[in-house]
């Protein structure tokens, strides 16, 4: 019997509960991703943008954005997890474990957390806890997700059912926080904006003015530079037989655009430092403008710690409406409450801002 000449990635049944999965190809991450990922965000974010500045907040040097460290993570484990989806639906228990920098190499693994397969009995939802890691073999990125995953052999038996109990949200006493942060000295003067987290509200809700179209070769070259290589992102050919009948954008994409949108009133939300629950809402295609808006669900005061505190935020992606024309994320249709067709992500996630001296 020959081995197969290429790997085709994994089907619904190809994977087993508990097992871990080591993925390929290491990637060293450089100042020209980061050059890159700003000119396809356009993120503003001072931590990732300006050398002084995080000297001054005690770093070593410039961080790599958080959602480019996390995109290039998510995106080694592709080719084995989700080349082969109909769709990535959600993400859970993402946290920001460790800095990561030009230079820095990140490796990933998987274990997989949970099975169900659908009434259809054509494809199957797979659970999935990664960790990325980087070259000193410290944990820098960890997160769950499930993802629906097409069957190749529609004879094989489904499995036992196995879906995992996850948190809905990271604890503020589980939040991480960079060892060499200190806000103590921060100067608002560097991102415009005097609010700082005392500023805030539980409650208040933040209607982003900016917009921005996202064409075809944004978010293929954005991909690409994240090496996600799922079909449904590229093969348009593929795509045309679908009920979509043409290339999605891939969701972390509409994630980071959304997030450099929310800066205009969120200029001091220095990093993420988890991704609480997450929702794709409806899918993205090249062509789409991007609104958003935020609402802000919890404010900590984080343990020790006088210069920074966490807010809690629901961030809430819209394409081709702006954020204050729709009061809400959800309508009924049909008798049923479900997301306005032009909601397309619904995020909630953890930031670190600065507090008052």
């Amino acid at each position: 019997m020959s081995k197969p000449q290429f790997n085709e990635g994994r089907y619904f049944e190809d994977f087993k509960l508990g097992e871990t999965i080591v993925h390929a190809t290491p990637r060293t991450l450089t100042e020209g991703d980061a050059a890159l990922y700003i000119a396809l965000t356009g993120s503003r974010h001072i931590a990732h943008c300006a050398r002084p500045v995080v000297h001054s907040l005690g770093f070593a040097d410039k961080t790599i954005d958080d959602l480019l460290a996390f995109h290039i993570a998510f995106g080694k484990s592709v080719p084995d997890i989700s080349v082969n989806a109909v769709a990535n639906l959600g993400y859970a228990e993402v946290k920001f474990e460790h800095p990561v920098y030009a230079g820095d190499t990140l490796t990933t693994q998987t274990e997989v957390i949970g099975l169900k397969q659908n009434s259809s009995g054509k494809n199957g939802i797979v659970f999935v806890r990664s960790t990325s890691f980087n070259q000193n073999h410290k944990a820098v990125i960890s997160w769950v997700r499930w993802v629906m995953v097409h069957k190749k052999n529609l004879d094989v038996p489904a499995p036992v059912t196995v879906v995992p109990e996850l948190a809905n949200v990271v604890a503020v006493e589980d939040l991480p926080v960079p060892a060499e942060l200190d806000a103590h000295s921060f100067d608002t003067a560097v991102t415009g904006s005097n609010r700082l987290w005392e500023d805030f509200e539980v409650g208040e809700r933040l209607n982003h003015p900016a917009g921005m179209t996202v064409d075809d070769s944004d978010h293929t070259l954005a991909t690409k530079l994240y090496q996600n290589n799922a079909k449904l992102h590229f093969d348009g050919l593929a795509m045309q037989s679908t009920a979509f009948g043409k290339r999605l954008m891939y969701g972390g994409h509409v994630i980071s655009v959304c997030r450099a949108l929310s800066y205009d009133g969120l200029e001091n939300a220095l990093f993420i430092a988890a991704i609480n629950a997450g929702t794709h809402a409806n899918p993205s295609f090249g062509g789409d403008t991007f609104y958003c808006w935020s609402e802000v669900l919890e404010k900590w005061a984080l343990p020790g710690r006088d210069d920074l505190g966490a807010l809690r935020l629901r961030l809430v992606g819209l394409k081709n409406q702006t954020a204050d024309s729709l009061e809400s994320t959800h309508i009924d249709i049909d008798g049923k409450r479900q997301y306005h067709p032009n909601v397309v992500l619904d995020l909630d996630y953890t930031v670190l801002m600065p507090r008052q001296a």
